[in-house]
């Protein structure tokens, strides 16, 4: 059975630059991020194969686990620990027969517990719910309530590991305390593609984030 380690579950931005996207996954992994998910839109598949092969190093050479977003191919071949699916990526089940056994896959869920409870039945590891606030990265996202989310973690029990995601900060990270089990950072860390964050910034937000009580 899957279980988060940490209320922080590490999203990476999308930046052109190979190596500035190194740089802040270093530091986010450097102040203890255990679980990194690299999200990457901008790219062409050789660039993200060179890209997700230099994260699987990283996250190996500070103990933590990489997750890739939307392409099982992808996870297989750099090695990574697990594949998170969107409402379009394909099954669970067809993500099972090509992954190989234990590895981890997440499944977004938006604002639908029908879709948790399929996917948990499916034998996903976690379900993500959000948008839980505005957010930056996808401004049009299907937004959960707090309330909603509260209803989600009673109806899918304790055992289940859920995931919070879309425009949480620190100012805001409060109200989901005891209704997912981490939260999922893009901007808040990193910034925009425009004005990314330092290193400094991104070292200190992950530190800040991994302090706060938001688990159940």
């Amino acid at each position: 059975m899957f279980a988060f380690t940490s209320p922080l579950y590490v999203i990476t931005p999308d930046l052109a630059d190979t190596g500035q996207l190194l740089t802040l996954s270093e530091a986010a992994l450097a102040a203890g991020a255990p679980l990194l998910q690299y999200r990457d839109k901008i790219s062409p598949m050789g660039e993200k194969l060179i890209r997700a092969r230099a994260l699987a190093a990283l996250c190996y050479r500070h103990g933590a686990r990489l997750i890739i977003n939307d392409d099982v191919v992808l996870a297989v071949a750099c090695g990574a620990d697990g594949v998170h699916l969107g409402g379009t990526d394909g099954s669970i089940r067809d993500a099972q027969r090509l992954l190989p056994a234990n590895m981890i896959i997440g499944a977004s869920c938006y604002n639908d517990l029908s879709l948790a409870q399929k996917a948990v039945a499916d034998g996903a590891s976690y379900v993500a719910f959000g948008a839980c606030f505005d957010s930056p990265t996808k401004p049009a996202a299907r937004r959960v309530t707090a309330e909603q989310l509260a209803a989600f973690r009673q109806a899918l029990g304790p055992d289940v590991a859920i995931c919070g995601i879309g425009g949480i900060t620190l100012d805001n990270v409060a109200a989901l305390e005891g209704k997912v089990d981490a939260v999922a950072l893009i901007s808040e860390l990193f910034g925009t593609a425009d004005h990314p964050a330092s290193p400094e910034h991104v070292h200190d937000r992950v530190r800040l984030f991994m302090a706060e009580p938001i688990a159940a």
